[in-house]
């Protein structure tokens, strides 16, 4: 099975969480994608979602689903979205499509996260994947030098800018052993506008896909 026939599949399983909703949160990335597709063929059910991206805004209206301001449905019931990597404790690495800070506040907005991905971005230690920073942009080489303080290579996602705004820097060689305080301290760094991890509001649910079928992690 590919990659992308995987995470058709675990999109297929993420269907269970959104049944019977009228308004649910939606991420961002090539799993979520394949939700949104899924999603067209009951679409007359859902009055609407809150997106995380451009890029999904313009995938959802595409398929005839009404795109909501976050400030007019009050606490979504569940949010559904990917992640870069993802541990046993449903922490997560986030951002490398750009849309971390949406995805942050839809996630802290929500009473259920559900995190759909395939099996290889299931780790041990999160910062394998280079940790994406959210930042001003005139705070960018500060804050890439508080990352090397941190032991973190920071690269600039050069040419790149997010539906914010924001610049990103991409942290390598992290080794990210209590994730929660290390999304503390960077979030702290004036500037920082967010960053990719997701502990402090991590997942409920884990849904992973691989050639054994959907593991469920809740």
């Amino acid at each position: 099975m590919t990659q992308d026939e995987l995470k058709k599949k675990v999109a297929e399983a993420a269907l269970h969480y959104v049944k019977g909703l009228s308004v649910l949160g939606v991420g961002t990335g090539s799993t979520v994608n394949h939700l949104i597709d899924l999603l067209a063929d009951f679409k007359s059910q859902i009055d609407g979602a809150v997106s995380s991206s451009e890029g999904t805004t313009m995938k959802l209206k595409k398929v005839g689903i009404p795109v909501l301001d976050l400030n007019d449905t009050g606490t979504l019931e569940v949010y559904i979205d990917g992640a870069d990597e993802v541990n046993a404790h449903f922490q997560m690495i986030k951002g490398g499509g750009g849309a971390l800070t949406r995805e942050k506040i839809i996630g802290a907005a929500s009473r259920k996260f559900v995190c759909i991905a395939d099996a290889s971005k299931y780790v041990d230690v999160l910062g394998k994947f280079p940790l994406p920073v959210e930042v001003l942009p005139m705070a960018r080489s500060y804050v890439a030098r508080e990352m090397v303080k941190l032991g973190g290579q920071p690269v600039w996602r050069e040419g790149f800018l997010s539906d914010n705004g924001g610049q990103i820097l991409d942290v390598h060689n992290l080794t990210i052993l209590n994730p929660v305080e290390m999304e503390k301290q960077i979030n702290s760094i004036p500037g920082v506008i967010t960053v990719g991890i997701f502990a402090i509001r991590p997942a409920d649910v884990v849904l992973l896909g691989s050639e054994e079928g959907i593991r469920t992690l809740q």
